[in-house]
């Protein structure tokens, strides 16, 4: 790395430091990935620096096996780098511009089975008619029923769950309209299990002397109803009851699990947009792979030269 390389580096970290208040790490991160930028520049002036030796660089990186998103993070500093370059006047252009990231690909959501599902059920069913419950223990227990319940049978986001209102526990119909993302209302299907779950918890809280307002998940805090965050913790509590890792449950996973079931039973890409409330049919598209699999199982069973060859 040549000397004015090396000033130009200092001057830049000492602009992340002064004007953007990067902690120590963050530089120390930074200083790294740029070095190593440098070094594969192999002493060329910065000024002369092009769009292809940075994508040479990236090469490089992929080579020598880093993944996608660490490269992702090392062009994000040289970008940077050479933006100060350019707005500083030390470079009459900025060769970063044109460059394109690389891709990362969307991670696979996390998805629970169809048995882990009816597990977490039965543990909440039985900790519900645990004996020697307390009358609020007991409605504490029915309302995680009513709650998974109704998130399977739904596929709402969970900060649509929470704060469900009172009516959705009272309502005879066989749907419920939910207002989600960009105050768009949408209809979501309410299976009987989770009517039942619903009135049966109500009826328990209302036993229990609980005052009734405009929630179905009433709390104490801020909100009027129950947070997400306590939801996912306990959660998480009973998914050990019923034998499965809390690592891999939360509330969004049982979203997961409700698209990814319709999928693998049959249900159109479209219908299950509809029903998650996704705007764009992309995001839908990360449960594609389960489509795929289920493609792959329709032409092994029923395609007529599926079993030649």
């Amino acid at each position: 790395m040549s000397r004015q390389a090396r000033a130009r580096l200092k001057a830049f970290l000492d602009m992340m430091a002064a004007e953007r208040g990067a902690a120590r790490n963050t530089l120390d991160a930074y200083e790294r990935d740029i070095e190593d930028y440098l070094e594969f520049l192999g002493g060329r002036e910065l000024t002369e620096v092009v769009a292809d030796d940075i994508r040479g660089w990236l090469g490089d990186l992929a080579g020598r096996g880093l993944k996608a998103s660490s490269s992702a993070r090392r062009l994000s500093a040289v970008r940077q780098f050479h933006r100060f370059l350019y707005t500083e006047g030390l470079s009459p252009k900025d060769p970063s511009a044109a460059i394109e990231g690389p891709r990362q690909g969307r991670p696979l959501p996390k998805v629970v089975s169809v048995g882990d599902v009816d597990a977490l059920i039965e543990a909440a069913r039985c900790a519900a008619e645990r004996e020697g419950l307390t009358p609020a223990a007991r409605v504490r227990a029915l309302r995680m029923r009513c709650l998974i319940e109704m998130l399977y049978a739904t596929g709402l986001r969970v900060s649509e769950l929470i704060a469900l209102p009172l009516s959705a526990a009272t309502t005879r119909e066989r749907f419920l309209v939910v207002r989600g993302k960009g105050d768009k209302d949408r209809l979501v299907p309410l299976n009987e299990a989770a009517r039942l779950s619903a009135q049966t918890y109500l009826g328990a809280a209302r036993e229990a002397g609980a005052a009734e307002g405009r929630w179905l998940f009433p709390s104490d805090g801020e909100s009027g109803h129950l947070t997400r965050q306590a939801f996912a913790r306990d959660l998480k509590s009973l998914g050990a009851a019923a034998g499965l890792s809390p690592s891999v449950l939360s509330p969004h996973v049982l979203r997961h699990a409700f698209a990814s079931h319709l999928l693998q039973n049959g249900a159109d890409l479209r219908v299950v947009q509809e029903l998650l409330g996704h705007a764009d049919i992309a995001t839908t598209q990360i449960y594609t792979h389960v489509l795929d699999d289920r493609l792959k199982s329709m032409v092994r069973d029923l395609h007529p030269l599926a079993d030649e060859g």
